[in-house]
């Protein structure tokens, strides 16, 4: 039956191991190169046994993330998430993904999103306050910082020290935990009670005791609350008007929680690295915030004005995706577009490799936020640019971690001027669960005077 299909081309493997070393020791590398050589399709092994096909083609892209959705679940590396995050968003599967989505988006509605803009602004130009002028800081830990007060500030209706001890903390472990066990072909079973499964264990067992801990409060006092956690405790299912039980809930918060705030302290690092890079972009970019906000704060009805500023972050997420691959694993025997998918196969698709493609954008490897002007995106096909994904999966915290990114931004760059350290550092993206920089960012942060231009 499968005779005719068609053999995709790959690299030079070893026997046993496959690209197991190369796609480990640099991922986006291998898998950029891997495009180069072999075109929009291509195949190869990690390990003996697990068969990965690389694709890089907009329609192909499209088949496997809309229109055959059906036949595929969330990669293993993904899947491994679950003893964090649980039967949340990120990991849940079809008809269940289905109905939580379906509760849960009216949370992320433009509306509701728009109340939380004053926290982002506030938490922002709090955390800077106490910056001095001329000083060299390492701003990648300081965007961590900001982006966790703000999805605490949001959520939870924390105020950032005691979300940052409360919640900072015991993520940072499981974070790592994280990374360790998708990395490796063969995790231990966390039933194994060695020294870095009980510190995990830990970690996610406090994470717990603080989530379960909100929600018992909320249950406790009448009070409504217009955070995250109050309008998702409220929210129902609109076939049967039941809402979530507490354990769906703690899923639910952990996953909001885990892909909301890295990844936008990630999209904000990479946005300023460039901008120190490029300080006649980081002058427009200013001159526009100066323009439209005048000598008061930030204000959350800016942000549609905000024109050049959106674009930077959108230039930004083009060249370095926070979330730089998806992965997919076919959950039965499909074709696309004449390649036959066996089950168990998976699939990549690189956000990073596509981003920068030649056939959609001229110099693709510079930041050049204009590009973004009139409406650039209609004119390439949808998945020619994907930062947040695409599909039914596509990310429900898009527009909010997208305001978010434009905002923070904004009252950055309206009080300080971020330029390359005395000192050159070494930049190199590593591919985590998100793409961040390997030996964080150092800038010098320099204090803009009244008047500047």
């Amino acid at each position: 039956m499968h005779n005719n299909s068609k053999q995709a081309p790959g690299p030079k493997e070893k026997f046993l191991t496959g690209s197991l070393h190369a796609f480990q020791s640099n991922p986006l590398k291998f898998l950029t190169s891997l495009t180069e050589k072999c075109g929009s399709v291509s195949k190869f092994r990690l390990g003996p046994f697990q068969r990965v096909y690389l694709v890089n083609d907009t329609d192909l892209i499209k088949e496997i993330l809309v229109t055959k959705q059906q036949s595929f679940i969330k990669s293993r590396d993904i899947q491994s998430l679950k003893s964090i995050v649980g039967n949340g968003l990120l990991t849940s599967e079809k008809g269940f993904h289905l109905k939580q989505r379906r509760i849960i988006q009216p949370a992320f509605k433009k509306t509701h999103i728009t109340m939380y803009a004053q926290d982002m602004i506030d938490t922002t130009d709090k955390y800077i306050s106490s910056w001095s002028s001329n000083t060299e800081r390492l701003v990648s830990d300081d965007m961590m910082d900001i982006a966790l007060g703000i999805i605490s500030k949001t959520m939870f209706s924390m105020e950032f020290d005691k979300g940052a001890t409360v919640i900072g903390g015991p993520m940072e472990e499981v974070m790592k935990s994280a990374v360790r066990r998708m990395r490796s072909i063969f995790p231990l079973p966390l039933w194994i009670p060695v020294k870095k499964n009980r510190k995990y264990k830990q970690a996610v067992k406090e994470l717990d005791k603080v989530l379960f801990g909100l929600i018992g409060e909320r249950k406790e006092t009448a009070m409504e609350h217009e955070d995250l956690l109050g309008v998702l405790m409220r929210a129902k299912d609109e076939t049967n008007g039941l809402g979530m039980e507490d354990d769906q809930l703690r899923d639910e918060l952990m996953t909001i929680f885990l892909a909301g705030h890295e990844t936008t302290a990630n999209a904000l690092t990479w946005t300023l690295y460039l901008l120190s890079q490029h300080l006649e972009i980081q002058d427009t970019l200013f001159e526009e915030i100066a323009s439209i906000t005048g000598e008061g704060p930030v204000k959350p009805e800016h942000f549609s004005k905000m024109t050049y500023t959106q674009n930077v972050i959108s230039e930004s997420l083009r060249l370095y995706p926070p979330a730089y691959v998806i992965g997919r694993q076919a959950d039965e025997d499909t074709d696309i577009s004449g390649y036959h998918i066996k089950k168990g196969d998976m699939i990549l698709i690189s956000q990073y490799v596509m981003q920068r493609n030649p056939k959609y954008y001229e110099d693709p490897n510079t930041f050049i936020p204009e590009r973004f002007n009139n409406n650039f995106i209609k004119t390439i096909p949808e998945f020619a640019y994907f930062p947040f994904g695409g599909g039914p999966r596509v990310c429900i915290g898009n527009h909010f971690a997208f305001m978010e990114a434009v905002l923070v931004l904004a009252c950055l760059v309206k009080q300080f001027k971020f330029s390359p350290p005395k000192e050159p550092q070494k930049m190199k993206a590593q591919p985590l669960i998100t793409l961040r920089p390997k030996y964080g960012l150092r800038l010098i942060t320099q204090k803009r005077t009244k008047g500047e231009a």
